[in-house]
């Protein structure tokens, strides 16, 4: 697959690799040879600085060492023998025998090397010669020549070292101009021919990109009519501009989508403020105002004036859509008030929201629709009296509101059946259905929606979501 990918000269790929072959493979062929050349010749030079290195470590004093010590012995001051001195010599003789490579350096180390066999001979016949004067004579004769040689072919060997070192550096420097004009010829070849390919693969290349930038700078500027797509070698290019045409083409379908998405929960609102503002519901209140004044409690029904004339100011909320959680809470206990007038007999209620939440955002008109269902299918149908609690707080940086009663509940089948068509977006239960789909146009997957029931002892609907505060209404409008 790969060697396809790079084989294929229309691609960018493929002709970025031609390129790179026409320009790295003379290269390097050529820095293989330099290469090859310097590394043999660094070795060369470093043999040969390793070797003059070590032949420096002669004693520099060796002939002045040896005689005195051989002469202390012939007199008799002294018993030590230069022992050390000639094997130390020796030692270093044989290793630069091993470590030259010219014959004449070589010949001047083996020449070290066997005058100190013949050191060591002369120094034995002088001890098993008896007499001072034939002593004397021996160490005349012998020692004083000998150490002097080997000083002599010491320097003789650092002599040739040195010459050939010179020679080398001498062949390097010239290597070094003829590698440098090769170089520079072949980069001026190499660089030519990669210029012309360079010019040809770049406009090959930015053409379609310049014709993608347009394309994309027009549906960016709002033009969204469909265009052929935008031709290129490169399968690649090709392949990104028939993509951005047919993004361009869903990208119409979808903002279509959303118009009528808008207009669908446009519509849903509007039946929310239909079903809200329920005809039955002012009728029984203002007849429940009636009956009060009638009998004589006109303090209770000031009262319920009051509630209904504040369950309609917060029902409007001047215009807006999103509201604080205070005025939501203000809204169902207005709500709340009513109803138990209504329904004294069998609703009682609870409403224990903490004042930490009470600049959180919410849909208006999220918990009254809830609050509603717990009293017509939970406390209604119970026998006897019920309860209906809305509790809220906060646990860091999550909202958890709950709308609880005491009604009749609901079967497992019946749970199961309602969260399905919840979830299914079913039309069951409008305002439940209203406060969830809200719920989760503001906040998306950060909403939790969850119902919990059980026949005979109640409904809980828990809502959880995240804490947003007023500063950021904005961005959520």
């Amino acid at each position: 697959m790969k060697h396809r990918f790079f084989r294929d000269s229309n691609s960018i790929a493929g002709k970025l690799y031609g390129l790179i072959l026409n320009i790295f493979v003379p290269m390097v062929l050529l820095a293989a040879v330099i290469l090859f050349l310097f590394v043999n010749n660094n070795l060369r030079y470093a043999s040969l600085t390793g070797n003059i290195t070590t032949a420096s470590q002669f004693n520099q004093n060796f002939k002045a060492d040896v005689d005195l010590k051989m002469y202390y012995y012939v007199s008799g001051s002294a018993q030590t023998l230069p022992e050390e001195e000639i094997e130390t010599a020796r030692t270093l003789a044989q290793t630069l025998v091993t470590n030259s490579a010219t014959p004449d350096s070589r010949r001047a180390a083996l020449s070290v090397l066997e005058l100190c066999d013949s050191l060591t001979a002369s120094i034995q016949r002088i001890q098993n010669t008896q007499g001072y004067d034939l002593r004397m004579e021996q160490l005349e004769t012998n020692i004083y020549v000998i150490t002097q040689l080997i000083e002599e072919y010491m320097y003789t060997y650092l002599y040739h070292e040195a010459g050939q070192l010179a020679a080398l550096q001498q062949r390097l420097n010239r290597m070094l101009v003829v590698e440098l004009l090769a170089v520079l010829v072949c980069m001026v070849g190499v660089m030519a021919l990669a210029l012309r390919r360079a010019v040809r693969t770049s406009r090959s290349i930015t053409d379609p990109i310049d014709a993608l930038f347009r394309r994309v700078g027009e549906i960016g500027r709002g033009d969204l009519t469909e265009k052929p797509p935008v031709q290129a070698e490169d399968p690649k290019l090709s392949v990104l501009g028939a993509g951005i045409e047919e993004m361009t083409v869903r990208l119409n379908r979808q903002i279509e989508l959303n118009r009528q998405e808008q207009i669908r929960l446009r519509g849903i609102e509007l039946s929310l403020l239909q079903a809200q503002i329920n005809p039955h519901f002012l009728y029984n209140t203002l007849d429940a105002i009636v009956w009060l004044i009638e009998t004589g409690k006109n303090e209770q029904a000031e009262e319920m004036v009051t509630s209904l004339s504040t369950y309609f100011r917060s029902f409007l909320s001047n215009g807006q859509d999103i509201v604080t959680m205070d005025r939501e809470e203000q809204h169902i206990r207005s709500y709340l008030e009513i109803q138990q007038v209504r329904y004294k007999d069998i609703l009682d209620y609870d409403i224990q929201i903490d004042p930490a939440i009470g600049d959180c955002l919410i849909p208006k008109m999220t918990l009254q629709p809830l609050v509603e269902n717990a009293i017509y299918h939970g406390i209604k149908p119970k026998r006897g009296k019920g309860l209906i609690s809305v509790t809220g707080e906060r646990n860091q940086d999550r909202v958890t509101i709950r709308v609880a009663d005491t009604g009749a509940g609901m079967d497992p089948p019946e749970l199961e059946t309602l969260r399905r068509q919840l979830e299914n977006d079913e039309a069951t239960g409008f305002g439940l259905v209203s406060s969830y789909k809200r719920l989760r146009l503001m906040y998306g997957a950060d909403c939790e929606f969850t119902i919990e029931s059980q026949r005979g002892v109640g409904t809980a609907i828990t809502i959880r979501i995240p804490f947003r505060k007023e500063q950021t209404h904005e961005e959520i409008a």
